[in-house]
């Protein structure tokens, strides 16, 4: 099993003070669950959606780069697009060299998102794992620095700043759920948390990577496709973050493609915000009922990500 005495609250909060310069501390709403026809005393989305690059990835970059030598080849992530777009954000602001491999499934809003950002881009097979074994050969060959999206302390430190957040400007609540891909992100929350809160792991049918390692014991390969491909469908979960889970995420919640995109049509219509597939997924438990919170539950839904083309804007 990893080992997670690394990826502690303290080094949690010494790594929220270091990127705090970088990072958006992103807002909260709170509103009346009926909007949505949910029988709910609380519920709470935590918007990090807002957060630049698009996504919470920008946390796990900034952590990477602030917290690690950066060598002067700069560094390399692969990606399905938003940890891509993240990290070159970061190296941008930071003026660190970066390349970014990705799978040809990305969307194009993240394609064009690390283009603008001034990355160099290799597009490389069908999946995140292609792209990942592309990246680990030019990190051989270069010298250069890898930032993995989701199984590294420093970006499950970077991503565990988000609970620590949400604890302090939520201290009622009592369940989050969390989507789920590589696991970066719950992992840092989980980490952040411990088991103070109920925290519910949320994936696609389509792409049940903690789904499949808990019914193995351990990491596996899984399905890697659906709606939510390019941010959801890394194929296997992370060491780092399974040795977390398997303490502090107590429940797997799969949900349907179709669930996902009436997620986000609930949240355009009802709240007016933009979420991408794979930040959609958690409400998309909530509001299909996959998930179903008790009486009284003080429910937060985390929307992670925005980095869609999916609502066009035409005056």
């Amino acid at each position: 099993m990893a080992d997670i005495t690394p990826i502690t609250r303290e080094r949690i909060a010494e790594t929220e003070r270091t990127i705090r310069p970088y990072v958006r501390r992103t807002p909260l709403v709170r509103l009346d669950a009926s909007d949505f026809g949910l029988s709910l005393e609380s519920l709470t989305f935590k918007l990090e959606m807002l957060q630049h690059s698009g996504s919470f990835k920008a946390r796990g970059a900034f952590a990477n780069l602030l917290l690690r030598e950066t060598p002067r080849l700069g560094v390399v992530a692969a990606s399905g697009g938003n940890h891509g777009a993240a990290v070159a954000f970061a190296a941008q602001r930071l003026s660190v060299p970066a390349t970014i491999f990705l799978p040809d499934i990305t969307s194009p809003a993240k394609v064009e998102m690390i283009r603008n950002y001034g990355a160099k881009l290799v597009v490389a097979g069908s999946r995140y794992a292609d792209a990942l074994a592309a990246s680990e050969a030019h990190v051989a060959k270069s010298g250069a620095m890898a930032i993995h999206a989701f199984d590294q302390t420093e970006t499950l430190l970077g991503q565990g700043t988000l609970g620590l957040e949400l604890e302090q400007d939520a201290p009622e609540i009592e369940t989050l759920l969390v989507a789920v891909g590589g696991g970066g992100l719950i992992g840092g929350i989980a980490a952040w948390y411990g088991s103070r809160i109920k925290i519910v792991a949320v994936e696609p049918e389509s792409a049940p990577t903690l789904h499949a390692a808990f019914a193995a014991g351990h990491p596996v390969d899984a399905p890697a496709g659906g709606i939510a491909a390019d941010s959801l469908a890394p194929r296997r979960v992370g060491e780092l973050m399974f040795a977390i889970a398997r303490k502090h995420v107590p429940q797997v919640v799969l949900v349907p493609d179709d669930a996902i995109r009436q997620a986000q049509a609930a949240l355009w219509s009802r709240l007016r915000v933009v979420v991408e597939p794979g930040g959609a997924a958690a409400f998309a438990a909530l509001l299909s009922g996959r998930y179903q919170p008790s009486k009284g539950e003080r429910v937060a839904v985390l929307l992670c990500g925005a980095n869609t083309t999916a609502v066009r804007f035409e005056g």
